[in-house]
């Protein structure tokens, strides 16, 4: 990004008590245990909204992190992403109680049969007018697969190969099933639509076989908005493909740009202009009228921080078990891929320390591998300016250490200084989701020509 324009803003949550800052459902002034209740989310709604955040992304997966001990104990017993509860079921109240607040839902292409999916995504771009995105996932945990009656999960190259198939499925439910005009609702003539234009898919591939034609009419954006997360080389092909705004994390700049540029040469080789896709990182802001009191409140939030939860997060990230590791244990010469890699991530944004089981557990405590900005105002607008700046990223999965403490301060402090430079809206754009984020207009790459069946095909 070369020119510093207004970024995204998204406000980045689960529909547990516990996401990415395992322990801190503790704290005194966190209201996460209310995530069973609807008020509770209908309240977080207004407030990002009243603070102006482009959408809520809720995370989301089918499975439970048993790779620490080989077991979902301590999962349970810390409260880590676990209970979860469906995000789709969530929307519908919130985009009563809101006019502008997009959402972004995580749903997997692994599954849920799209004919299914496709309709429950119609339904909620009817019911939010139009404010509603997709998480396109594959699924990577083994824990999910066996919930669906599988021994483990299939490899990289057939759940993307899948995931095109899918995605095929969907678009021509959702843009060729119905034609512009079927829809009449005649009351005189007693017609509510034209038979003649709509259309059965008849679908027959490898994956799913789909006669159509869609049970919804067609909705504000037909396709919704389509974010994507995948960071394999299968997953940016794929975001290269279907993505209009893509999710990364990393905790240094230094991965995180290197993660940009990976992406953006993908688009370039499909054809698209590098910087037509939204890229937007994970971080987490801890911030106060005074930068003593931002850190004050940090360590404060440290104490509540579960280090063995962090280790259940990493175990699950990478798939190593670290309660065979001692605390104390220093990861300088290892074998496994998982864990290099990981300390090679945090390494870049710390050289100088020693990773030990302990040290990771630590640095997962608060906002998982993500970074994290502390400091009054001024300090935070400077440090995420950075972040774009050096990256090139478009803005931010904004999470959390207490909720919904984080966001108010981030909206209260951080947000009046990142508009007086310019960085973040001061008002919604009008429009659907898409346009709201790609401008008037915009349709979804189907729909524009972009992409068809043919490159879907080829591709899978």
């Amino acid at each position: 990004m070369t020119e510093m324009t207004a970024l995204v803003f998204n406000a980045f949550l689960m529909n547990s008590p516990g996401h990415l800052s395992p322990g801190l459902w503790r704290h005194p002034r966190d209201i996460s245990a209310g995530f069973n209740r609807l008020g509770h989310w209908v309240d977080l709604a207004r407030l990002l909204e009243d603070g102006l955040f482009d959408a809520m992304f809720i995370a989301d997966a089918y499975g439970h992190y048993d790779t620490y001990g080989g077991t979902p104990d301590q999962a349970l017993r810390l409260g880590v992403q676990v209970p979860r509860n469906d995000p789709a079921l969530l929307v519908s109240a919130m985009a009563h109680a809101t006019r502008h607040l997009g959402f972004g839902i995580t749903m997997s292409t692994t599954y849920e049969p799209p004919f299914a999916l496709a309709r429950r995504f119609s339904t909620l771009d009817h019911l939010t007018e139009g404010r509603i995105g997709w998480n396109i996932v594959t699924s990577a945990q083994d824990s999910a697969a066996r919930n669906f009656g599988r021994t483990a999960q299939a490899g990289h190259a057939e759940r993307y190969a899948m995931a095109e198939e899918y995605l095929e499925v969907c678009y021509r439910l959702w843009e060729d099933s119905w034609q512009e005009g079927a829809v009449l609702a005649d009351r005189q003539r007693g017609i509510y639509a034209d038979p003649a234009k709509v259309h059965a898919i008849h679908h027959r591939g490898k994956y799913f076989q789909v006669e159509g034609p869609h049970l919804s009419e067609p909705s504000p954006q037909r396709t919704p908005f389509l974010f994507q997360a995948g960071a394999s080389s299968f997953g940016q092909a794929f975001s290269a493909r279907h993505a209009e705004a893509v999710f990364v994390g990393a905790p240094s700049k230094q991965v995180l740009a290197r993660s940009v540029r990976n992406l953006r040469e993908a688009f370039a080789r499909a054809g698209r202009d590098p910087a037509e896709v939204r890229i937007i990182a994970e971080h987490t802001v801890i911030t106060a009228p005074t930068s003593a009191e931002a850190h004050e409140k940090h360590a404060e939030y440290q104490r509540y921080s579960s280090e063995i939860g962090g280790l259940v997060l990493m175990s699950g990230w990478t798939g190593v078990d670290f309660a065979r590791f001692a605390a104390d244990e220093v990861f300088e010469h290892v074998e496994s891929n998982a864990i290099r890699t990981a300390v090679e991530a945090m390494s870049s944004a710390d050289p100088d320390r020693r990773w030990s089981a302990g040290e990771i557990a630590r640095w997962c405590g608060i906002g998982g591998l993500s970074p994290v900005s502390v400091g009054d105002p001024v300090e935070v607008a400077d440090s995420l300016a950075a972040w774009a700046r050096d990256t090139g990223i478009d803005g931010f999965n904004l999470s959390y250490a207490v909720l919904d403490e984080g966001f108010r301060d981030f909206i209260t402090l951080v947000v009046p200084e990142l508009q007086s430079r310019g960085l973040y809206k001061t008002s919604y754009a009008q429009g659907t989701l898409r346009e709201k984020l790609r401008g008037p207009g915009a349709r979804s790459r189907w729909a524009s020509g972009a992409i068809s069946r043919a490159d879907v095909s080829a591709d899978a």
